[in-house]
Order: structure tokens, then sequence, then C-alpha cells
């Protein structure tokens, strides 16, 4: 199954949303996801059965649209007429592409493209195939976002309407219980005039809902815009008909409700304007993502350097960074020494040393040293790109809970045209027998009172805040099912290295049992050369405490057991208690020392110089300053917690004891390829299972977990196996995730209860007469803003 994402236009609830899900899902080989806020369909499709024209062809039958977007860039290498027309038909035979305009005068291209059938790199990979080079236009300006330009839409749409409904309010003044005295002017009250100014309304305004109103009904659903476009043309066409005949003299007054469904209109028009706001701001945790990015690179080309936009730096690229700069893309330091501020990614306020062979993330920030580093990973494959790339598809997922609204919502609007049909039977035949206006004034009233608007939104709305809080917090969701499901883990599994732990040994005591510290520098020196990671502990311990570290002379590994060098004339002897007594070095001095340090679960080790045992150095794998308080936020949650690792048990328990894990929880001496057995195991006493890993031996288990959480830290295959991404490897972000789903999943719960409750409140009173169709539409836009401020709410909450 290939996968593509598409943005489509025309949808304008929740019914739009699901027919277009509906009738993709139906289609041979392809699964389809149809996000109604963030205005696109994430489909896989199996392209043997089906292309990706198929999916947009259909969407287009159905009555909407797939977004093109346009892309400028600066084509080098062009030299006549033939150039140009060689690369306007090769890129307008490429699947995606409606449009390629190519100038040859000013050697740049216009190219309108389907995003999902092609992409910026595929167009610059074909220009490249042609003979050509196409690079990005650097000087075009920013464009508005489809965001921006709905808002500013919906804004001017709004304006126009209030203008032209103002005056029809006054008409409204005789109606009103506390001013039954007031009345409007004459001209206001002329028909024709109120005619002319409903009619803007209505068919320049309302064209948007009688276009959605079409599209709906020849796919045979229904939707928000078939209710606004029956309400308000019915009060509309019956005040035309009124006005004809009191033109002809056939009735003395005629009963007019163009203020109906001109106010009605311009109601809704304001619930749209909000609702775009509102969406924006349930976004922003993106564009603050989108605002990390560096613009610029400094490239070395030929030895000169060369600023370029950072979408146009390659692999192997060398980069120069200043300080002050951000690092604009991943790779490895190749000259220079620094320290970078990396709080963006791993959350830690130290800035990071750095010097050759370092690791630096793109979008971290150079703090005080000019570096040169290679270029190793670009565009998507970036550590941030990979962050954004996760809240997107977050944001664009479905809850499990927002599937069951989708169908509810898709029956809804039929039955709300049926009860609506009835209410004006009702009070046509019985109530009122042959009179007409309250007939259409409840009907009316019904129809505009019920629309789903909230009931669509109250979902994904608070998903897209949720899941964007999360990853200003370094919690990455990879999808609305996994926020859904994080409320109820009932125990937490906790990989011991690199989750509960550093990951790396480092010394942790230094028992001197007879030398000084110059002792101590040919007990490092003799390390030296060693590769083993507690040898690395020591010499890093030597350089914190100042020490100098020389060569040894002479140098000789002993695999399992030690070291032993000569250095200075000296002989030096690094290693185990066995390695020691073998060369006949009396080590019983240090018995109850070395006892002591393996009961706290450290490894000891022993240094001896010229045959006389001089040092005891115990080295552990530390406890990260906040995992015992992370822990104890779990158990306060009456969450079990457990640690599981391959060490042995007395090692485990140490661990456990310092962190506050009781010792009928630990699983010690688990192999990697058993530890997705032992989530199974704590399943099948009914818990959800929640596996916090790091490695790739993580990975069986965290897929095989209710919830898998990979530290960020980690390997890329744990965290692609994982579910919810903890960057930086704080374990408070455990207990933050489960606070942050429970918030979001009572939000959803909040926003569902009050849009039924509106509805079925508000339905019964309007079929009964108690509420005019303009009090109605008011109602209605509330209902849909009431729901997304109740969303934003979320971004203000503590976890």
């Amino acid at each position: 199954m290939k996968e593509t994402r598409l943005n489509v236009e025309g949808m304008t609830c929740a019914a739009c949303s699901t027919r277009i899900e509906k009738v993709l899902n139906k289609m041979d080989g392809v699964e389809a996801n149809v996000n109604l806020s963030m205005e696109r369909a994430d489909v896989k499709y199996d392209e043997e059965q089906v292309s990706v024209d198929d999916v947009v062809e259909k969407i287009d039958q159905l009555g909407y649209g797939v977004r093109e977007e346009k892309v400028e860039l600066d084509i080098k290498g062009m030299t006549c007429a033939a150039c140009s027309t060689r690369l306007e038909k090769g890129l307008s035979r490429m699947d995606g592409i409606s449009e390629a305009n190519i100038n040859l005068t000013t050697e740049s291209g216009t190219i309108s493209y389907t995003p999902g059938m092609v992409s910026i790199e595929d167009i610059q990979e074909k220009v490249k195939k042609l003979g050509f080079e196409a690079l990005l236009k650097q000087d075009q300006e920013e464009k508005e976002s489809s965001k921006e330009k709905e808002i500013r839409n919906q804004k001017v749409k709004f304006i126009i309407a209030a203008i032209f409904s103002a005056p029809l309010l006054l008409t409204m003044l005789g109606h009103l219980p506390f001013a039954p005295n007031l009345s409007a002017p004459a001209w206001i009250e002329y028909p024709w005039t109120q005619f002319v100014l409903a009619a803007v309304v209505q068919f320049y305004i309302g064209a948007q809902f009688y276009k959605g109103a079409y599209r709906s009904l020849i796919n045979k659903s229904a939707n928000m815009d078939v209710l606004v476009a029956l309400g308000t043309t019915a009060a509309f066409m019956y005040s035309f008909v009124q006005s004809v005949l009191w033109q002809m003299g056939a009735v003395h007054h005629a009963e007019l409700y163009y203020e109906a469904s001109a106010i009605i209109i311009t109601l809704v028009v304001l619930g749209k304007y909000l609702e775009a706001v509102a969406k924006g701001r349930t976004t922003v945790a993106i564009t603050q993502l989108l605002n990390l990015q560096a613009k610029e690179a400094t490239v070395l080309k030929n030895g000169e350097e060369v600023q370029v936009p950072v979408e146009e730096v390659q692999v192997g690229d060398h980069i120069v960074v200043r300080p002050g700069e951000k690092i604009p893309v991943d790779g490895e330091v190749l000259e220079g020494t620094t320290s970078i501020d990396e709080s963006m990614i791993t959350g830690e306020a130290i800035p990071v040393d750095k010097q050759q062979e370092s690791t630096v993330i793109g979008s971290t920030i150079n703090k005080n040293g000019t570096i040169t580093m290679v270029a190793e990973k670009v565009g998507k494959d970036t550590a941030l790109a990979g962050i954004i790339k996760i809240v997107e598809d977050a944001q664009g997922s479905k809850a499990p809970i927002q599937r069951m609204v989708d169908k509810i919502s898709s029956i809804f609007v039929p039955i709300v045209v049926v009860i609506a049909i009835a209410t004006f039977a009702v009070w046509f035949f019985i109530v009122n027998p042959g009179v007409w206006a309250p007939a259409l004034t409840a009907s009316v009233a019904v129809l505009v009172i019920a629309c789903p608007c909230a009931l669509g939104l109250a979902t994904p709305t608070s998903i897209m805040v949720g899941t964007g809080r999360g990853a200003e917090n370094g919690i990455l969701f990879k999808g609305g099912e996994y926020l859904e499901g994080t409320q109820g883990i009932q125990a937490v599994l906790l990989d011991k290295t690199g989750t509960i732990t550093e990951g790396r040994p480092r010394v942790t005591d230094v028992k001197t049992i007879s030398g000084d510290e110059r002792d101590f520098a040919l007990i490092a020196a003799a390390e030296k050369r060693s590769e083993h990671p507690l040898a690395e502990a020591v010499i890093a311990y030597a350089t914190e405490q100042g020490v100098e570290v020389n060569n040894p002379n002479q140098f000789e590994a002993i695999t399992g057991h030690g070291v032993q060098a000569s250095i200075d004339e000296s002989n030096v002897l690094v290693g185990t208690r066995k390695l020691l007594t073998e060369q006949g070095i009396e080590v019983t001095q240090a018995e109850e020392v070395l006892q002591q340090f393996e009961d706290e679960g450290k490894t000891a080790v022993l240094a001896a110089i010229d045959g006389q045992l001089r040092f005891v150095i115990a080295i552990a794998d530390t406890v990260k300053s906040t995992s015992k308080q992370a822990i104890e936020a779990l158990q306060n949650d009456e969450i079990d917690v457990y640690i599981m690792t391959g060490d042995n048990r007395r090692t485990a328990s140490a661990v456990a004891r310092v962190v506050g894990i009781p010792e009928v929880n630990v699983i010690a001496e688990v192999l990697p390829k058993h530890k997705a057995d032992q989530v199974e195991k704590l399943q099948q006493e009914g818990k959800k299972v929640a596996m916090v890993g790091d490695g790739i031996n993580d990975a069986p288990a965290l897929a095989m977990a209710d919830i898998g959480m990979a530290i960020g830290t980690g390997t890329d295959v744990a965290i692609e196996a994982a579910d919810v991404t903890l960057v930086g490897g704080d374990l408070n972000n455990i207990p933050k995730a489960i606070k942050l789903s429970k918030k979001t999943m009572r939000n959803i719960r909040q926003n569902l209860f009050w849009a039924f409750f509106y509805n079925s409140a508000s339905i019964p009173i309007a079929a009964l007469g108690f509420l005019a169709p303009w009090v109605a539409g008011a109602a209605m836009a509330f209902s849909s803003v009431s729901v997304l401020t109740n969303s934003l709410r979320l971004k203000r909450q503590r976890i």
C-alpha cells in the first residue's frame, strides 16, 4: 500500500467529510481518512488496483475539489525557445501537474501541481533529467496560507451581509416585547426595499450555501448547507410571493420574513468567520514548530561561502555555522568547537558541548563557536521535520470516538429535514389550518437550529489542540486513537537502561586504599587506549576532576578481565578481582567495599600499581534525576509501575529501590525477544499496559503494548514502533501524557454533551414555535463558537 495526502476543497461540515471518506473507502484497494478541520484526505492505496488520479477524479465527481498549489522556480541552463518548450511538455506529462509555464526571458517557471500526487522535489528531479537545473525562487514573497484567505474571505462576506441586514433589523422593532410602539422608517417597511436588501444577502453572500447544498444533494447526502439553504430560501420565497400578491392588490398587508432569511445567513457567516479564526489558533503548534526552522544556510562551494535557502541544502554539503545562528540541518561537526542550545529538541536547558565528530540537530542554536559541519539529513529527513510530521499526522487523525460522531452526523441532517416537514404539516393542517406564517416560521427555525456544525467540530478541534499542547511539552502522539487510548493506562512497564537510567556508565565512587591524585592519573592513563565502556567512564571522571591523562608506554587489553599497562616505569593493572588475584595482588582489605558496591548494583573495578592495590572504583549506569519523581507521580495516580531489564536481579533491584519501584515489580534477566511476552503477560491479567523504552530490543514490546512510548533520545526503530514519542527522555512526560489524554477526552465529552444537548433541546422548542428563525440562526452560530472556545481552553490548562 502506498500513501498520499490530498488537500480537499469545498467541505463545509462533518457530513461532507464523512461522505467523501465513505465513497473513497468503497473503492477497491483504497483506505481513506478525511479530516474536516485540516481540510485534507490521507489515502492509502494499492497501486496495482487504483491510482491517485482515480482517487482525485472520484473526489471531483462527488462535487468537491483537490486543491492545487503553485511553485515558482528559477531555471538555469535554457538557451532558446526550444528549451522552454521542451520543459513545458516534459513537466505537463507528469501525473499531478495541470499546467507548466516556462519563461525563457526571466529564466523562471510557474508550475501548478497537486500535492500528494507530485512533490516539488519530483518536479526538480524531472527538470534535472531534462538537462536543466531548478531552484526554488528566492525573491518570491511569502504567500498567504489558505486559512488566512478563508478568514479574510468570511470577514468580508460578514461585513457586506451585516451592512445589508442592518436595515432589515429595524423592521423587527415592533415585534420586541419591551418596545411594542417602536417602528421602522416607512422606506424600510416597503416590501421591495426589503426584497433588494435581502436578495443581496440571500444570493450573493448565501451563494456558498447553495453550492454546498447542490454538491451534497447530487451525491445523495445532506449537510449543514442543505439546512441553511432550505430554511432561508423558504423564508425568502414566501416573502417574495407575499410581496407580489401585495403589489397585485390580492392582500392588504404582506407577511414578510426577509429579515429572517438575511439575518440567519449573516449570523451563519459570522459563525464561519469565528470558526475560521479559532481553527487557525488550533494549528498554532504546527506554526510554532515551522517557525523554529532555519531559513538559510552558509554552504561552502569551491572554497567560497554561499548563502542558500535551507531547502536547497544537499546531503554531503559542508556548512559554516557562526555563533547565534541556527544549525540548518542535521549533521556532524567537521571542524571547530562550540556549545549548542538543544532545548527545543531535548528539553535540556544547559547547552551541550560539541567538537569534531559530534552530532548536531537542525534548528538548534549555536551559542559561542564557529563550526563547519557536514549535512547528513536534509528536508523531510531532519529531526524537526519528523516531529512536525508526527504532529500533523496526529492532528489529522481520528479518535475512535470521532468515528461514532461521524456516523451520527451523517444521518442527523436527513432526520432534521423530516422533522422540519412534519413541523410544517402539523402547524399548517392541525394547529392553524391553512395559515402559512406560523407553519413556515416553526419549520425554518427547526432547519436552522439543528445545523450539526458543533457536532462535527466537537472532536477534531479538541484532538488538534490536545496534540498541539502535547508537542509544546515534548509529547508527540502519533494519532488521535493514541491520544484517546492513553487515558486508560493501568500499568507502565519501564525499560531500565536508557529509560530509567542515563544509558551510559559513570564513575559514582572512588575508594582510595593507598594512593594519591598522581596515582589516579596513572590508572586513567592505563585506561586511555581501552575501548571498553567502563574505561571510558574512568577517563571521563578523570577529565572532570582535572586530572591530566597521558598515553601509556605499553598497553595490553585482557579480554573480559581488564587492562595491563606500563606508564613512567610503573606497572599498572586495572580490572576484576580475578585479574588482580591471578597476578598475586592482595585484595582482602577491599572485600567490605566490594560487597557494599555490589549490593548497590554497581560494578567494582580494582586498580593496582606495582603490585599494590591502590583504588576501588565503583561504576554504574546512573538513574536520571527525573525518574523517581515521575514514578511517584504515576503511583499517586494508582498506576502500577514495573522495571524490566536484561541485567541481573541485584542490579535491577538496586535501581528499583532508588526510584521507588516495589521488589515484586522487578522483571530482571529478560532476553530482548521475551520482552513482548512480559507485556502480554500483564495484558492477560486484564491490565491496559504502556511500555516505555528506547532501544531496538524494545521495539517488539512497544508494538505489543496497548500504548508504546519511545524515549526521543532512543533509536529510530524504537520511535517508529511506538505510539507516543517522549522528546528528550524526561520520564515526567509519561504522567503528563496520561493527564493530557484524560483532559482532552474530558474536553471532547463536554463538547459532545453540549452539542447533543443543544440540538436535542432546541429542536422541540423550535418546532413548538417558541424560537424566531433569526434567534435560531444566532444560537446555531453560538453553539459552534462555544465548542471551539471550549476546545481552546486546553491550551491554557496545566499538565
